[in-house]
């Protein structure tokens, strides 16, 4: 058996040879692999600059997809006075989508007067993305996938979905949209 198995690789290695071919073998270690983590993640916002997820460490964080279309858009009232009340150890940052039911169709601009003249947003607000599909924005990726975030799946079903980090970065919890920014179920995890 052992003389069948070396006079395999020898004919496998003279045909690479003869082939002008190079066999490797790569091997992968898995516990050497590190996840990408929150802090990695810069995004445009919705002014032009530059948001750094970085810049929020020892904060805890709460991400929610936005629209201003939609029957929750009444929660940046919400958002904005959660942001307001706990701004000392929680940061908000917005990602306006249009992916469902076509609720925000408004550019970047658009989006930015209509939250401060209709809610008084302060809060962070990226740039608009797509948070499902194809086109999806790799920081959703990240957030929606328990490969990549290392803590839990999440489907992103409407607008107004919220996630919730911790002061070190680590996914805590997800919220669907029918959960109100200032809801005790919301609050009581800060």
């Amino acid at each position: 058996m052992l003389k069948l198995l070396i006079t395999a690789i020898t004919l496998v290695s003279c045909a690479a040879q003869n082939n002008n071919t190079t066999m490797t073998t790569e091997v992968s270690n898995p516990v050497a692999v590190t996840k990408k983590s929150i802090y990695d993640f810069k995004v445009p916002a919705l002014d032009g600059s530059t948001i750094d997820f970085a810049s929020f460490k020892g904060k805890k964080i709460l991400i929610v997809n936005t629209a201003s279309k939609c029957g929750y858009t009444p929660q940046y009232e919400g958002l904005e006075e959660l942001y307001k009340k706990y701004q000392d150890k929680l940061v908000i940052v917005g990602f306006p989508a249009n992916n469902f039911g076509e609720q925000e169709p408004g550019t970047n601009t658009e989006i930015q007067e209509f939250c401060k003249k209709n809610y008084g947003v302060s809060f962070p607000m990226a740039a608009k993305v797509s948070v499902k599909g194809d086109d999806m924005a790799p920081v959703y990726k990240w957030l929606t996938s328990k490969a990549e975030n290392g803590v839990l799946d999440a489907e992103i079903k409407w607008n107004f979905n919220k996630f919730l980090l911790d002061e070190n970065g680590k996914l805590l919890n997800y919220f669907e949209s029918k959960v109100a920014p200032m809801s005790e179920e919301l609050t009581s995890k800060l």
